[in-house]
């Protein structure tokens, strides 16, 4: 059979099953979220209370696709502000155990909640009295009896046509994690400076940056005092580079802003003979120090600017330039 033959016989079959996998999994989800909603709201909340009131960390376990998923979790928790990492039961059984303090608490994933390797790490909790929450699908298990807290999923119809490999329980899992590690966020009403502590790195790291980190200050800064002839503010603007010059006045606080495009307005009207304050926008737009490096970004692409100045109090210490956020990599 030739390839045009082969496709037209397919006919999206592949797109078709990727749909119905997908749909599968959302139908899951909507089981979950209803759950949460009802019959688990309790043992959710008692779970928040449990690990929120934890002095050591949280320690995540679960063995094949809970594993997996456990080691995201556990990822996701210690990013937003719960110390958690993830302890494979199989190592744990062979002196990892020792990893696990009496101040944590232990999140253990199974489905079926019978997993043998789970069993040591269970007894050790259940030994030292050590906190343990389950997620598993099942309320008489063995995980789901000798959990302090059981979050019970539903036993939702998987995405796999042989109804075995773990797609649509995985991913139920994973969103009941977020969901923990969501939750926990809110109530100890973590911020984006706290946020930033934990990924300094990367393009999210570079958002979560202050215009205080990145601004050009002191003598860098295009600035003219109140009257000053504009063919000296030229010369300012271009000596700077920033494509302005800010005007202060007597009180030291920023009156307007001259740009390239007010000097191209004013071209014909006799421009060098007048003063900044003759040429000069008005109150022009600022950012303070503290604001996020992502927001200063949104701001200049939204006026079509390239660059803001920096006011602390109405007077100006610092200057951001759209090339300084993008070397950042903000965008």
């Amino acid at each position: 059979m030739q390839i045009a033959e082969l496709a037209a016989a397919n006919d999206h079959a592949g797109s078709r099953s990727a749909a119905r996998t997908i749909e599968t999994e959302i139908e899951a989800l909507k089981a979950l979220s209803t759950l949460i909603k009802t019959d688990m709201a309790d043992s959710f909340e008692r779970a928040l209370d449990l690990i929120a009131s934890v002095t050591g960390r949280l320690i995540v376990t679960g063995v094949g696709k809970s594993g997996h998923i456990g080691s995201k979790i556990a990822a996701t928790f210690a990013s937003t502000g719960t110390p958690s990492f993830f302890v494979h039961p199989s190592e744990a059984n062979h002196g990892d155990l020792g990893m696990i303090g009496k101040d944590d608490a232990i999140l253990a994933m199974s489905w079926s909640g019978e997993t043998a390797e789970l069993y040591g790490i269970v007894a050790y909790s259940r030994r030292f009295r050590i906190p343990l929450v389950a997620i598993t699908s099942r309320p008489n298990s063995t995980l789901a009896r000798e959990a302090d807290v059981a979050l019970i999923l539903p036993r939702a119809l998987e995405a796999c046509p042989l109804g075995l490999a773990p797609t649509s329980s995985s991913t139920m899992q994973l969103v009941t994690g977020d969901a923990l590690a969501v939750a926990l966020l809110e109530r100890r009403g973590f911020t984006p400076d706290d946020f930033h502590v934990f990924h300094p790195g990367g393009q999210l790291g570079a958002s979560l940056k202050h215009v205080s980190d990145i601004m050009h200050t002191g003598e860098a800064m295009p600035l003219c005092a109140s009257g000053t002839m504009m063919s000296e503010a030229i010369i300012t603007i271009s000596r700077k580079g920033f494509g302005c010059v800010g005007v202060i006045g007597e009180d030291g606080r920023l009156k307007g802003i001259i740009t390239d495009g007010d000097l191209r307005r004013h071209l014909h009207e006799g421009l060098l003979s007048r003063t900044v304050d003759q040429v000069m926008t008005a109150d022009p737009k600022t950012i303070r120090p503290d604001t996020l490096a992502v927001a200063a970004l949104e701001m200049i692409n939204a006026r079509n600017i390239t660059a803001v100045m920096v006011v602390r109090e109405g007077r100006p210490v610092g200057i951001v330039h759209l090339h300084d956020l993008l070397r950042l990599g903000v965008a």
